[in-house]
């Protein structure tokens, strides 16, 4: 059982056998958020920890309205126990909870953005504020911890392995998804094997996608970094530069005054 600290509010991850993990605190605590994030979008959500670590941290910049997360997942449970989640919270508001595929939810997005072609007669820019329905279709922030084992054998149960396995979902699709569907400005987050590394990068180019940030992750300091956190910026954004950090996560059996620092806004300890 995870539990985590949301200024007066916590979430007890109590009816899934599937654990609140470090990789999702992580992605949660590390990815880049600004003031004027307005429209975010979590993909495959689970229980809905890493979309209520974004509402907190975004209500200490940006404050409590004018923003909205919403968070999809193709399992019918997770979807359920999010959106329980998100209205037990402060920020139930701005927090939506959608059961669906990532390619249902486009095609969703599709129509609802099929008024577009009307109001950028009257002057709407795409993935602007005040765009009406046209603005709902692109997002600031795209942000997923997705399955990554994939090629390991499957799991008895199918729900662990629509959450582990990438036949569910993957980061291409997400970062295909990404090229489309990202504001002016806007970016997407991800949490990955460090593995990964190359196909990723090389994945994200051919979607015009530019690196700006990578966190390596590593347990102690004499191993390599075995996860990363990976942020791209939209097709229209080059970055000047590109930060390439590293996280020790222990210490001496201990975490690390790092990792302590990243997480304990959140962490009930």
């Amino acid at each position: 059982m995870s539990e985590f600290r949301f200024r007066h509010f916590s979430v007890t991850n109590e009816k899934s056998a599937m654990k609140v993990n470090t990789d999702g605190v992580l992605l949660g605590a590390a990815m880049t958020l600004r003031p004027s994030d307005r429209r975010l979008l979590d993909i495959g959500t689970g229980t809905g920890t890493i979309a209520l670590m974004a509402a907190q941290r975004l209500s200490g910049l940006a404050g409590p309205q004018g923003w909205k997360i919403t968070a999809v997942d193709i399992d019918h449970d997770s979807a359920a126990e999010a959106g329980e989640n998100f209205a037990r919270s402060p920020w139930s508001a701005a927090l939506e909870a959608v059961e669906a595929p990532l390619s249902l939810y486009d095609s969703q997005l599709t129509a609802l953005s099929a008024s577009q072609s009307i109001e950028s007669q009257n002057g709407c820019v795409q993935g602007s504020e005040g765009c009406g329905a046209a603005a709902q279709s692109y997002f600031d922030l795209i942000f997923s911890n997705p399955p990554y084992f994939d090629d390991s054998l499957q799991a008895p149960v199918q729900r662990r392995n629509d959450a582990r396995h990438t036949m569910s979902l993957s980061y291409r699709e997400i970062l295909e998804f990404a090229s489309r569907r990202l504001a002016e400005g806007g970016r997407v987050a991800m949490v990955l094997p460090s593995d990964l590394e190359k196909a990723v990068l090389r994945e994200a180019r051919s979607r015009g996608l530019n690196l700006f940030r990578i966190l390596r992750i590593r347990t102690v300091e004499r191993k390599k970094p075995s996860r990363m956190i990976v942020e791209f910026s939209g097709v229209r954004t080059a970055p000047s530069e590109i930060r390439d950090d590293t996280l020790t996560l222990l210490e001496g059996g201990n975490p690390t005054a790092a990792y302590r620092a990243l997480t304990e806004e959140f962490y009930i300890r």
